[in-house]
């Protein structure tokens, strides 16, 4: 290695989708990234070799493709030459990293260089299925109607993902705060009961003597369970990213919840039959599809079974019944699979797949929702209830003696 190369580690999914890793010497990131992209393999994650294991997170770029999909094949539609529609939209006032985006994607494409290969060389904005899409439309001369399901596409994924994003982030909060207040009683306001309750002459009740050694446990030994919590948030982090048989089982875990795992599983079926349903549609072959919804089908576990489903497709087996010998895929999925594949409507029947699976999501929501807010705000009327119980009984029971 010379004085102007570095030694870089990566993390990235090959042409199968599969997560494969390995070092690469280069001089700058953006080179060791185009590098790989070359040999067909998409970075995830890119550091150089002999830092710091783990560092702050940057702040990300904020990617839209919808809107920009939306956009460019709005120009494209009106008769709107590429590079001058990346000149409009520039100047249509959007925010910087679309700017940014436009500008390298209007340099590349001058240079001589496609769409699709120009959107591959931005990872943080596009991923294959999405270039994948793009390449057709370009060779089939479709390529804005193809970006026009793209954004079709992916607003309806982002509204998922916003709605389920939704449903955790209230409840979470709630608990945090409740949780939060629980722990500014026992360090602030019972202490203060201690000396009231030390010139009392008579035994405390269990109860209340039992919330006052919580507090002085909590004081004095708060400092190191808040790093301990830090320390096993960042190891259990590091053991997800890095360890794939631990990400596998955690995955697997929280697949087995009671509503949650149904409400992650059904989101996951949701994204791979709309995903693979477009993909079809559009004219790519179903194993080239099946490599790339692996990657954008949300969840290591799912991702895993699509894999499996590819290599057992590319051995003579047909999709639906490489679908019935995983449990992964429903009952309903296989057989509207089945219909598809015997009538020549395999995307209108993962089309309709997907959408069943939505509204289970919707469900699903709806009963989590319904179910977290009562219980949240149960458990923490019994957390600060009985603070404040355990609190005034000493003086209860004073005022019956008197």
């Amino acid at each position: 290695m010379t004085s102007t190369t570095r030694l870089y580690a990566w993390q990235g999914t090959d042409a199968s989708g599969s997560r494969i890793s390995g070092r690469c010497e280069g001089r700058s990131p953006a080179l060791v990234r185009a590098g790989l992209l070359r040999q067909g393999i998409h970075i995830a994650r890119l550091r150089p070799v002999g830092g710091l294991p783990w560092q702050l997170p940057r702040r990300r770029e904020k990617a839209d493709p919808a809107g920009f999909s939306r956009q460019l094949a709005t120009l494209l539609k009106a008769g709107v030459p590429l590079l001058q529609a990346f000149e409009v939209m520039g100047r249509s006032g959007g925010d910087e990293s679309l700017g940014r985006l436009l500008t390298r994607l209007q340099q590349d494409v001058a240079a001589g260089m496609g769409l699709a290969d120009a959107l591959q060389r931005q990872p943080g904005w596009f991923d294959r299925l999405y270039c994948n899409l793009v390449r057709v439309g370009e060779q089939s001369g479709t390529l804005d109607a193809q970006l026009e399901q793209l954004a079709d596409v992916l607003e309806q994924r982002q509204a998922l993902q916003r709605r389920v994003r939704k449903a955790m982030v209230y409840p979470l909060l709630l608990l945090l705060t409740g949780l939060g207040v629980s722990a500014l009683l026992l360090l602030e306001v019972v202490p203060r009961f201690q000396g009231l309750f030390a010139s009392f002459d008579t035994a405390l009740p269990a109860f209340t003597q039992w919330v006052l050694d919580l507090s002085t446990g909590l004081g004095r030994y708060a400092p190191g369970l808040f790093m301990l919590m830090m320390l096993s948030t960042v190891g259990v982090r590091q053991l997800y990213q890095r360890h794939a048989p631990a990400r596998l089982w955690i995955s697997r875990q929280v697949l087995r919840l009671p509503v949650l795992g149904r409400l992650l599983s059904h989101a996951a079926l949701a994204r791979f039959a709309r995903s693979l349903g477009t993909a079809y549609s559009a004219g790519v072959p179903l194993l080239d599809a099946l490599g790339t919804v692996a990657s954008v089908s949300g969840g290591c576990v799912h991702e895993q079974a699509i894999v499996q489903l590819r290599q057992g497709m590319a051995n003579g087996q047909g999709l639906h019944q490489g679908m019935a010998r995983d449990p992964l895929f429903p009952p309903l999925l296989v057989q509207l699979t089945a219909i598809g594949e015997s009538s020549g409507t395999l995307d209108q029947m993962l089309a309709k797949a997907a959408t069943h699976y939505e509204e289970q999501v919707s469900q699903a929501l709806d009963q989590l929702t319904s179910l977290l807010e009562p219980a949240i705000v149960l458990i923490l009327g019994i957390l600060v209830g009985g603070l404040v119980i355990a609190m005034y009984l000493p003086i209860f029971q004073l005022g019956s003696l008197i």
